[in-house]
């Protein structure tokens, strides 16, 4: 049963548009029901800017991965941050420092508010809302395969269902095709992990995405996965791929 803190909104439609040049990261623009527009950056692995109606979320930001530098000074203080759990391709304290303002609102689960000393804690089936039109739900993120349940562990670490304006987006964090998905509902974009053997397969992400139905869906997390193939392997569902640098 979920743990309504308040309630949630409501899907209304969609409108999708894709921008490339001019952009120091690649940048997808969404049409929320009432007109307003979502900005998606990929910046690197499982760090995603999002601009809305001239707030700033921050997923998961990292300042440095793999020989990747991500220049957060460069960018708005954030509105939100949302982390969903404590390893360090996720949860990096200097990062989010820099991100930091007066305004600031950490968003994490406990592990991670623990470590950093703050931020308001959300549990496997919270409802947050943020603002009129913002709100988020944390659901369940973890491995079931033997051998791998000890990468995340079931109960956690969190997932993250965002709402803004209606539009709904799926940050599924690092996790498996969990049974917890078929309650995952109304998605129009689903961020899903594929690398192993610490999140899916490109079979599990398939499994995964026609599971969760969502409009569009964006690869990442997904370091040296070949996930290329999977455009084709979910053409005839007409879920929209779109691979994207999230190594």
């Amino acid at each position: 049963m979920k743990k309504f803190i308040t309630g949630m909104v409501t899907f209304l439609g969609l409108a999708t548009a894709c921008e490339g040049q001019g952009n120091a990261y690649e940048t997808d623009s969404f049409t929320t029901p009432n007109g307003k527009t979502v900005k998606f950056h990929a910046l690197v692995h499982a760090s995603i800017r999002i601009e809305y109606d001239g707030k700033e979320i921050q997923i998961d930001p990292v300042a440095e991965l793999d020989n990747r530098k991500i220049d957060y000074a460069s960018m708005p203080k954030a509105d939100y941050i949302l982390v969903t759990h404590e390893h360090f391709d996720h949860f990096n304290q200097p990062a989010i420092e820099q991100l930091t303002g007066d305004n600031t609102q950490l968003i994490t689960n406990k592990n991670c508010a623990d470590q950093i000393g703050y931020g308001t804690v959300m549990a496997n089936g919270d409802v947050l809302k943020l603002a009129d039109d913002i709100s988020v739900e944390a659901v369940p993120a973890y491995n079931y395969t033997a051998g791998h349940t000890q990468f995340h562990p079931k109960g956690r670490d969190n997932g993250y269902i965002l709402s803004l304006d209606g539009l709904r987006i799926y940050i599924a964090g690092d996790t498996e095709d969990i049974p917890e998905m078929a309650d995952v509902k109304d998605i129009d974009i689903a961020f899903l992990p594929c690398n192993q053997p610490y999140t899916m397969t490109v079979d599990q992400l398939v499994k995964a995405a026609r599971t969760i139905k969502p409009k569009v869906v964006f690869p990442y997390h997904y370091s040296q996965t070949k996930v290329i193939v999977i455009p084709a392997m979910l053409e005839k569902d007409g879920i929209d791929v779109r691979i994207r640098h999230y190594e």
